[in-house]
């Protein structure tokens, strides 16, 4: 089992793996070694592949390698831009804040197994993307953190129809379809009811921990502090409070059973899962596949011009 205390990436350059740097050269091997990544990936939770010169225009057929199933980002609440097939700006939040660690999608009732992540622009300063250990951020939380979450964790979604805060529930299921919006929230197990301005209300009982299928770890899956007021800071939240009573934020969270989680938890969740994680600093042309089910990831401040794509795949 990996040491969560010393964990770190697993780092590939052209060097390790025997090949010329470039993105073909790197497509190529991926083909051929798709068994070997699939095993590195699971015993080292998350790879960076650096110095091999892909650019925006020759990464589709490494990532064909790396995602062969590429998803759509449906049900999604983070803002977000489509570029290609399936292929997204990474959360767009302001430069100056950090965005705390969650596995992607955990609040949904399926969530893709991996994630890639393409650094088309590296920022002037900052901008790492920050993993985490899942075993070890469950172990970082108090034993009565980890028991009021145990029965789970329901998340409330306001989607407006066009206007208002957060996202639109055409932009959140990419579609305008009511039908289409019912069909797939029937199969995810959610209640919904649609309201009089034509907005969306959803409710979903997700588990707060969920285990690898693979290695059998136990890791901290939910997006309980990303969803709920405290974590956002003092003056967000009352800001939000000013405005909105709490039935009607965008989203907010609570126990399974509908009981309020006190602003201390959520708080602890965030900070000592930011506190756990390692910085992977970013250089024009990387690349990281993760494990979205035993590693959390999030993103430090930074200035200059950022951007760096993801894409997921079951």
């Amino acid at each position: 089992m990996t040491d969560t205390l010393t964990w770190q990436p697993l780092e590939l350059t052209p060097t390790d793996l025997g090949v010329a740097p470039g993105a073909a050269a790197l497509a190529q091997h991926l083909g051929s070694a798709t068994a070997e990544i699939d095993a590195l990936l699971v015993a080292n939770k998350a790879i960076v592949f650096r110095g091999f010169g892909v650019t925006a225009d020759t990464l589709e057929p490494v990532m064909d390698r790396l995602l062969p199933n590429r998803l759509a980002y449906v049900h999604g609440n983070s803002p977000r831009t489509k570029v290609g097939d399936n292929v997204y700006t990474s959360t767009e939040y302001p430069q100056e804040l950090t965005i705390s660690m969650h596995n992607e999608l955990s609040y949904a009732a399926q969530w893709p197994t991996r994630l890639l992540f393409f650094c088309a622009v590296a920022p002037a300063t900052g901008g790492a993307t920050p993993v985490v250990d899942g075993v070890r951020w469950l172990a970082a939380l108090d034993e009565e953190v980890r028991a009021a979450f145990a029965g789970g964790v329901r998340y409330r979604q306001n989607l407006h129809a066009g206007y208002g805060l957060g996202k639109s529930w055409q932009e959140t299921f990419e579609t305008d379809s009511r039908a289409e919006v019912e069909a797939f929230l029937a199969g995810a197990g959610c209640e919904w009811e649609w309201k009089d301005d034509d907005g969306l209300r959803v409710e979903a009982v997700r588990p707060s921990t969920i285990r690898h299928p693979v290695t059998g770890d136990e890791v901290w899956f939910n997006q309980s502090d990303q969803w709920h007021p405290a974590a956002l800071g003092d003056e967000t939240a009352r800001e939000l409070a000013e405005i909105l009573p709490p039935e009607e934020l965008p989203q907010s969270v609570a126990f399974a059973d509908g009981t309020p989680i006190p602003d201390a938890y959520a708080v602890q969740v965030r900070d000592r899962g930011l506190a756990a994680a390692v910085d992977v600093d970013w250089h024009e042309g990387d690349l990281m596949l993760i494990d979205n089910v035993l590693v959390g990831h999030g993103r430090r401040p930074f200035t200059g011009p950022r951007r760096v794509l993801v894409a997921m795949s079951d």
